[in-house]
């Protein structure tokens, strides 16, 4: 943690350089008069170097300080700046200053920010070629006649900025060009509660979940919406009081200046006025105080005065407007359809509410204020349009720099919520379940390994999430040791089953005079033979290390139906009469029904099922002459096709009453001639194919048991 905090202390370093880089190249083009910007240059380099929410904080840094310095627009501008951020931050993991495609798309991107987008901000905050360095491009464009003032000034700002950015991103290229990838690494800002991970087993956790599902998608979406809803209420709220401020503020400036304007007309001459207009005496003076009151205020789009009649308004007085002449006096002015309610009144002479109209003359706020003579009657009305284009205008603007405000907290916002959720909630969640579904079971060292990986990671939130996460560690580590207890005794189990398997085997060896070590022999023939099936790439469907290990467990059990067999027949000396070799062959049958009796009680021990398969089976013949059932071909299992082999090979090197050893050679000659006939050809094949293994297993039986066969056959 002590490291991480040293390395987030360069980025805070890397933060204040940026904004001085800003500050030093927009003060050095401002005082050389050359027509950009370069205050974003500070701000794509740290975006590039430490990540989104650097480069966002120098963005809107800088535009608060430049406000702070007096420039009264950059704090409106602030959202550009972190757009611009966002988009070299996004740029630079994509690695974009390695492809010269990559630069123009970045340089494209940013322009869209700085100039599309700053230049319908500037559009709706102060209307056509009024402020900036693009002012006069703006204006001699509109001069050429070809576009109208909206587009003069969209060009003008398009094209200053992508040259401005251009040299921007050029600039954040040539540091990341020149500066080795582990200083760059260095720079990065990272928020980590607990081991820092790998890049490759960041990558995996990235992939834990995706999409519409996955949580940094909800926050997203959760810290959006959230935002959005109380900014878009304070946004309203705050239009609507100020939208109402400013028709509070127009209403106070026309009833002053209309009161204002009422005070200098002489009632008692209105008719004098109206009659002989610049030619009464004292009319031009009045004219000229109220050209006066007009200028002083541009909000005023008309004045005048109007003595109000039957057939409609009489002109007293009427101010020119921009070169446009105004109504002479003693002309007569239709009523506004919007005055049709008032007129009684103004009949009367009675002061009327303010009128807001869209007629003849415009969207208008009206304020007429009565004239009085010296015998307190009206004699006319002294009238102001204050226009509502421009307090639309103004609303526009205000409006326009709400959301411009609003924007760049926002992303500031989002950005270090997702920040704070991907450290604090997403990685360590994510980290536990990558850790979770590589848990290996295979052996007690497998499993703490597994538990090892838990503990390395070390998450430390100080919320529920280290809660989880030390719940979780001891619930592993309470599971590995109850597992590695359950694998000791099934590991006890199951050498014990070997055992009892072996020991009755024995128990039908006992009884059999001849066959001495026989199914031990027999089980490690089997395993070999199976061994030599695989390396051949015979029957791979089916041969598998649990299906040899199944087989080698069976074999000392294929004979254990001889346990039913009378001594007299199993130990005779003579060749079996018929009636007894019958009975002898009914050991497959008995030997079957043993181990099936077995296997209702031990229902999922599969070696049971193989072993069923090769009591029953191990005497059956390729071609169909065997017994029990005189089956043939692949209608034997597989095992008993291998026992077959390994059965008949062990009978024949070994010493019986009735018989002398073979020898190694002649008796693998015997079980060649017996291929296709009494043996599977590919069981044959894989035996011979072994031979060299087959006969080291006989040596070793040999050498345990210390037997000498008669003249070295063994050898």
């Amino acid at each position: 943690m002590a490291d991480q905090r040293f390395k987030n202390s360069r980025s805070f370093i890397l933060c204040i350089l940026g904004v001085a880089l800003n500050f030093l190249l927009s003060y050095l083009v401002g005082i050389l008069g050359i027509p950009l910007y370069l205050d974003a240059v500070g701000t794509v380099i740290t975006a590039a170097l430490s990540g989104y929410i650097p480069g966002i904080v120098v963005g809107l840094i800088t535009n608060i300080l430049k406000f702070a310095a007096g420039d009264d627009s950059a704090i409106y501008y602030g959202t550009l700046n972190v757009l611009i951020a966002v988009v070299a931050a996004y740029a630079t993991r994509k690695l974009f200053y390695k492809k010269p495609l990559g630069i123009i798309y970045t340089i494209l991107a940013c322009s869209f920010c700085g100039g599309v987008l700053g230049s319908v901000l500037t559009w709706f905050l102060y209307g056509f070629a009024n402020v900036g360095i693009t002012s006069t491009l703006a204006q001699k464009i509109f001069d050429l006649g070809l576009v109208n003032e909206f587009f003069s000034q969209f060009t003008a700002d398009v094209l200053t900025d992508i040259l401005d950015k251009t040299i921007t991103i050029l600039a954040a290229c040539l540091v990341l060009w020149f500066v080795p990838d582990d200083i760059k690494r260095s720079f990065r800002l990272f928020g980590w509660r607990q081991a820092p991970l790998s890049r490759d087993l960041r990558d995996e956790v990235h992939k834990v979940v995706k999409g519409t599902k996955s949580l940094r998608t909800r926050l997203v979406v959760l810290i959006t919406a959230a935002t959005m809803t109380i900014a878009i209420a304070a946004i309203a709220i705050g239009f609507v009081l100020y939208r109402q401020g400013l028709i509070d503020t127009y209403l106070k400036l026309g009833s002053g200046i209309a009161s204002y304007a009422a005070s200098i007309i002489d009632g008692d001459r209105v008719d004098d006025f109206i009659e002989n207009g610049h030619d009464a005496e004292g009319y031009d003076l009045i004219y000229t105080k109220l050209e006066a009151i007009k200028a002083s205020s541009p909000n005023i789009q008309y004045l005048y005065a109007y003595k109000i009649e039957e057939d409609g308004c009489h002109v007293v007085f009427d101010l020119d407007i921009d070169g446009d002449t105004g109504a002479a006096p003693g002309e007569v002015i239709p009523f506004d359809e919007g005055f049709a309610d008032y007129i009684p009144d103004l009949l009367e002479g009675k002061t009327i509410d303010p009128i807001i109209t869209n007629d003849t003359y415009g969207w208008l706020l009206t304020i007429y204020v009565p004239v009085y003579d010296s015998q307190g009657n009206c004699a006319c009305y002294a009238c102001v349009d204050i226009s509502m284009l421009s307090l639309l205008g103004e609303s526009h603007a205000f409006f326009a720099k709400q959301i411009s405000l609003f924007l760049g907290v926002f992303i500031l916002i989002l950005a270090l919520g997702l920040w704070l959720a991907h450290y604090n909630i997403i990685m360590p969640v994510n980290s536990m379940a990558v850790s979770a579904g590589k848990f290996a079971y295979e052996s007690g060292e497998s499993l703490e390994q597994s538990v090892d990986r838990l503990r390395d990671l070390h998450i430390g939130t100080g919320d529920e999430i280290e809660n989880l996460y030390h719940s979780f560690v001891k619930t592993s580590e309470d599971s590995v040791t109850y597992l590695k207890n359950i694998q000791e005794q099934s590991e006890t189990i199951s050498n014990l089953q070997s055992g009892l398997i072996l020991v009755l085997a024995d128990m039908v060896e006992s009884r059999d005079q001849c066959t001495g070590d026989h199914v031990r022999k027999t089980s490690s023939y089997s395993g070999v033979i199976l061994e030599g099936l695989r390396e051949l790439g015979y029957y791979t469907d089916i041969i598998n290390d649990e299906y040899i290990s199944d087989v080698i467990n069976a074999a000392p059990l294929h004979d254990i139906g001889k346990i039913k067999i009378p001594d007299r027949i199993l130990n005779s000396e003579k060749k079996l009469n018929n009636d007894d070799f019958e009975t002898m062959k009914l050991h497959t049958i008995f030997g079957r029904d043993i181990i099936d009796n077995a296997i209702s009680n031990v229902p999922d021990s599969g070696y049971l099922m193989e072993a069923k398969k090769l009591a029953e089976f191990h005497h059956e013949k390729w071609d169909g002459s065997g017994y029990p059932h005189g089956i043939k071909g692949q209608e034997i299992p597989l095992s008993a096709r291998v026992l077959a082999v390994a059965d008949v090979f062990d009978a024949l090197i070994s010493k019986r009453s009735y018989k002398e050893p073979f020898s190694f050679e002649k008796a693998m000659n015997i079980i060649k001639e017996g291929s296709g006939t009494h043996f599977d050809p590919k069981v044959v094949e894989a035996f011979v194919h072994m031979q060299d293994t087959v006969k080291n297993v006989a040596d070793e039986f040999y050498e345990i048991n210390n037997k000498v066969y008669d003249n070295g056959i063994i050898h």
